[in-house]
């Protein structure tokens, strides 16, 4: 018999570091557009900066992808390893249809999970808003050595801060006929959409009209709407898990800083307030706009969100 040399494979991150390295320290703060395959998903997700920095982990919410957060990924890559992918049902990720995926929180935790494993994401700060929120939020429970820090974008984790517009939706989860969902029905659409982006806005020209469209592009796809209130319906789990966040952010004191849209219609103030009882150094400002504050303030949220980053990644990182 003969044998053969074989040399260790080369890990993900290394890899990307020196394809980084290759190209120059110029090119660090470009954004790569990749996918990974994870199980039967292809996520879809946007990377920028050296994989060998501090990585920051960047989650979606509703009615949103990626795309929310390309403003902070370019002023945050000449620092920063920055990392959004696309959740499940979401952007441009590939995901299966409905019956051959759960569209469980559970199940697009354990989906990104996976691919921060296969990228080797061994330790990350998470930027959360809405549905990432409860993604970020299980992650942190289930890896709690690995986050090191937490920036939420009306990303809640308090039952204070469910405004009275989730009195429908209650009305599903307690009782989830074909009635109270067909009531939802308006929920996932594109004018929903639209609405959700410029509901509180003073100055709604602010407000580029390529995120909704492109959502709302999205959301129409056949079979989506469905998806979608399946999530809708499972977002209670979330809420019953609200007291196991909480203990979270007790125990383990992640440096926290909220930026919050103060007009969301969905996410109230006194949400964010509510960290203070469990995280008293947490850092919470509010801003004069909705429910995606990034779109119409993020000329000065995104450098309070590098400044906190600054402040305590390097800390934390060593």
């Amino acid at each position: 018999m003969t044998s053969e040399h074989r040399t260790a494979p080369t890990s993900p991150i290394k890899a990307r570091t020196e394809q980084a390295h290759d190209v120059g320290p110029s090119a660090l703060s470009q954004v790569h557009y990749r996918f990974e395959p994870v199980g039967n998903v292809n996520v879809f997700y946007r990377e920028a900066g050296d994989p060998s920095a501090p990585t920051v982990l960047l989650l979606h919410g509703f009615a949103a992808s990626s795309y929310m957060w390309r403003d902070v990924i370019e002023a945050l890559a000449d620092r920063y390893h920055v990392v959004a992918p696309d959740l499940p049902a979401f952007g441009y990720t590939e995901s299966p249809v409905r019956g051959q995926y759960a569209y469980t929180f559970a199940n697009l935790t354990q989906t990104i999970d996976q691919f921060t494993e296969q990228l080797a994401l061994s330790r990350y700060a998470i930027a959360v808003h809405d549905y990432g929120a409860p993604v970020g939020w299980r992650l942190a429970l289930a890896h709690p050595e690995k986050v090191t820090a937490i920036i939420s974008q009306n990303g809640n984790a308090y039952e204070e801060g469910l405004s009275t517009g989730w009195e429908p939706i209650r009305r599903y989860w307690n009782d989830p006929t074909p009635e109270n969902r067909e009531a939802l029905s308006d929920f996932p659409t594109p004018a929903s959409i639209k609405w959700q982006y410029v509901e509180g806005v003073r100055d709604t020209s602010l407000v580029s009209p390529d995120a909704y469209t492109l959502e709302g592009a999205q959301i129409s796809r056949p079979g989506m709407a469905d998806i979608q209130l399946d999530l809708l319906l499972d977002y209670a789990t979330n809420v019953e898990k609200y007291p196991e966040f909480q203990a979270y952010f007790r125990e383990y004191q992640p440096p926290l800083l909220a930026v919050w849209g103060e007009h969301d219609p969905f996410f109230l103030p006194p949400g964010a307030e509510a960290w203070k009882r469990d995280i008293p150094h947490a850092d919470i400002r509010f801003y004069d706009t909705g429910h995606f504050a990034l779109e119409t303030h993020g000329a000065v949220i995104i450098p309070v969100i590098r400044k906190f980053l600054d402040d305590h990644m390097t800390a934390r990182e060593g």
